[in-house]
């Protein structure tokens, strides 16, 4: 028998939203292999102005969100995964990396910093 996936559209986490701030604090103090999930969606989808899913204010909220765990991983301080629940529902994750000695004392304030 075929598994099925399926989804309640627009049906709420009931967890607010995570901020740039507290995705950053939540790094700094995170041991290697930790895992946070920053959004639970479809991104492209609750990004794009066109769908008008989310209010202007908080769709602009979560896209500094995304490009912040962007930044993150590009900085090697963390991986971007996702998981997936069903159709259009992933989650998305954020996993701490082991911090470079050379890096770490200078680069996690600038980013704190740059993100409140």
């Amino acid at each position: 028998m075929p598994v099925m996936d399926t989804r309640i559209p627009d049906t709420p986490t009931g967890a607010a939203p995570l901020s740039e701030a507290a995705l950053c604090a939540w790094l700094g103090a995170a041991a290697p292999g930790e895992r946070l999930a920053y959004h639970r969606g479809f991104l492209a989808r609750d990004l794009s102005p066109l769908t008008q899913l989310l209010p202007d204010a908080e769709r602009l909220a979560l896209l500094r969100l995304a490009n912040r765990a962007w930044a993150l991983a590009e900085a090697g301080l963390a991986h971007l995964l996702q998981r997936r629940h069903g159709y259009e529902d992933y989650e998305y994750l954020l996993v701490a990396r082991p911090r470079p000695r050379r890096v770490a004392p200078s680069i996690l304030p600038a980013i704190l910093a740059e993100a409140a």
